[in-house]
């Protein structure tokens, strides 16, 4: 089953707009005052690390009903010392996404609500990072951090496989793709070639295209530019650490 026409047709269809969502989740420590309120309304993007260890505390609190310790926490995401775990906690405080008073407290960590700070966009199925496969038959969507979207012409594909995993993109990780039909050398894109889709980095070299993954064991692939088609580019990556898919 390949990925050819009908995700085409999906990308073409989508709307130069997408929706702002209110409240969606945001993590803290203790229930903050009318300033550090205003400060979180200027969340900053965080790092791929910085997201995992974010994800992992909306996802205990979820599951348990409270939040974690900081052991909790070092051995849910494998850190070699608590010192780590502060660190990161640290990191998402500057950036506006905790508000901390530990004071030496156990389970200090809350869940409260953020404005606007996410945005529903078309979730338009797989894509495989080693062979293409098919989309699903009917656009879902999926509420995103706004921070990960760039321009009004976004929308999301699930990976299948392991071809990109040396760039950090696993299989079932969702990638955030901004529509558009051209790529510079070296950004990671969705792409068609000969009407199947995969993901890889992209280049053109010598009069070629070549599609290049980040996996050793794999090979490149070299074609024609009249056989591909850019569908989008790779700009964001969400990782959930639930089993459920979507």
């Amino acid at each position: 089953m390949f990925l050819s026409l009908v995700l085409r047709n999906k990308v073409n269809s989508i709307p130069l707009t997408f929706t702002i969502l209110s409240p969606t989740i945001q993590l803290k420590c203790q229930i903050n005052n009318r300033s550090s309120q205003r400060r979180r309304r200027k969340t900053m993007h965080l790092t791929e690390k910085q997201r995992r260890v974010y994800q992992f505390l909306e996802n205990y609190f979820h599951k348990k009903g409270y939040p974690p310790t900081y052991e909790e926490i070092r051995q849910g995401l494998g850190f070699k010392s608590l010192n780590a775990v502060y660190k990161h906690l640290r990191q998402l405080e500057s950036k506006g996404y905790l508000k901390s008073e530990w004071r030496n407290k156990k389970r200090a960590l809350e869940l409260l609500p953020l404005r606007a700070n996410a945005a529903r966009i078309p979730f338009l199925g797989s894509v495989a990072a080693g062979s293409p496969i098919e989309p699903i038959e009917v656009p879902e969507s999926i509420d995103v951090p706004e921070s990960l979207l760039s321009g009004e012409n976004n929308f999301a594909l699930r990976v299948i496989g392991d071809s990109m995993v040396e760039e950090g993109i696993r299989d079932g990780d969702i990638l955030i793709i901004n529509k558009q039909p051209v790529a510079e050398n070296g950004q990671t894109v969705v792409a068609l070639v000969r009407g199947e889709a995969t993901v890889k980095r992209f280049y053109i070299r010598n009069g070629h295209v070549e599609l290049i993954p980040a996996n050793e064991k794999m090979s490149p692939i070299v074609c024609k530019p009249s056989d591909v088609e850019i569908v989008g580019v790779v700009i964001g990556l969400i990782r959930s650490y639930r089993k459920k898919r979507l």
